[in-house]
């Protein structure tokens, strides 16, 4: 299923720009060093333990910690694993909802399906294949019956660890066609379809559709006021919660929170978003967007496992991913986006940019302790 014009084939915070520009003209490059560099270095040494390797026999925890280190919108994280005689259950924590974004709780279960791929693939490669149970999704939870065989490692258990969203610019640097086939085949989940969009003129139309997207919500207080309360402006921030959008892994600088939070409410305007964001699609190899066949809890879920099959794959090539999810998100821009798209009634699920660029630092998760209680 291709968009015209071809034929094959979750938000960031103010720019570093912008925070560069308030602190020469406040003096407030001093408020940065403040944050200090040993603070920095605690949280890259709590990211690197997050991303330990797993030991030859590991425990339902090890794997509950890799399977945390999936996709998730916001860095939310909202999950939460139970053990069962079975297996494990993944059900959403909905103390951890974007209500504003996510009205419907989409996001939250495409989130659910990441977590759940990165266990089963993390169980399969520790000889503990694991087969995923849709009965109860329609009551929001993700039943995963564990068995025994032969330990089966691949290439998307060795990503797992050092997939992340990557949230700069690229270096505008085609992807081989062969790497765009690998892509594809390790993205196939019954009841998920690909469109790749590598072209100009269809980047260039997705970079409208974004912008229209990315206009509505920042009209919206209420969004605005959401994306804010997400966001760790400093190292010791971030590790206190465990959670959100740390300025660091969007090239920002690291300054005091309530410093941050002024910082965001005088230089978060819409005209700078939607340059920061046209340039960013511009400077991607392609953008992939992720359709469900049906729209329910169960497709969500199977595009959530699509999606992370196809950035652990764009890992292992050396490719960075990040949402540009804009055109979905806003109820009265989405059926046009998906008019565009060519795939008539149909709900577009994720769009996603991708391409070449260094590592930024890795996102914080919370501790397995916070998430997996002992049974049910």
């Amino acid at each position: 299923m291709l968009p015209p014009s071809q034929t094959a084939s979750m938000h960031d915070m103010p720019s570093r720009r912008d925070f560069l520009r308030l602190s020469i003209a406040t003096g407030a490059a001093p408020l940065a060093a403040c944050s200090g560099s040993d603070a920095m270095a605690d949280y890259l040494d709590a990211a690197a333990r997050m991303r330990a390797l797993i030991a030859e026999t590991p425990d339902i925890g090890a794997l509950v910690r890799y399977a945390t280190l999936a996709a998730n919108s916001h860095n939310t994280q909202p999950w939460r694993f139970s053990m069962r005689e079975s297996g494990v259950s993944i059900e959403p924590d909905m103390a951890r909802r974007t209500p504003v974004v996510d009205p419907d709780d989409h996001h939250l279960f495409v989130s659910l399906g990441c977590a759940a791929e990165n266990f089963l693939i993390a169980s399969a490669a520790h000889g503990r294949p694991g087969a995923l149970n849709f009965e109860a999704v329609g009551d929001g939870r993700l039943d995963i019956d564990l068995s025994s065989a032969t330990a089966r490692s691949d290439v998307l258990y060795d990503a797992i660890p050092h997939r992340q969203s990557t949230r700069s610019e690229y270096d505008a640097q085609p992807i081989a066609v062969a790497d765009l086939r690998q892509l594809e085949a390790a993205s196939a989940v019954d009841g998920v379809s690909l469109i790749l969009i590598t072209d100009g003129v269809g980047r260039e139309a997705v970079v409208d559709h974004v912008i229209a997207g990315n206009g509505a919500q920042m009209d919206d207080p209420a969004f605005v006021a959401e994306l804010r309360d997400w966001i760790r402006f400093n190292p010791t921030a971030a590790m206190e919660t465990g959670d959100g959008l740390f300025s660091a892994t969007t090239g920002n600088p690291s300054i005091p929170t309530w410093f941050g939070r002024m910082v965001f409410d005088w230089f978060f305007d819409k005209e700078t978003e939607n340059e920061k964001y046209a340039k960013q699609i511009r400077s991607s190899a392609g953008v992939a967007v992720f359709v469900g066949e049906k729209d329910d809890r169960e497709h969500w879920v199977r595009v959530g496992r699509s999606f992370q099959r196809f950035a652990l794959q764009a890992t292992a090539l050396g490719i960075r991913t990040a949402h540009v999810n804009q055109p979905i998100e806003v109820a009265n821009v989405r059926p046009v986006f998906a008019g565009w798209l060519g795939i008539g009634e149909a709900r577009p699920d994720l769009v996603v940019r991708f391409g070449t660029a260094p590592p930024m630092p890795m996102s914080l998760r919370r501790p397995v302790s916070a998430v997996l209680a002992p049974s049910i």
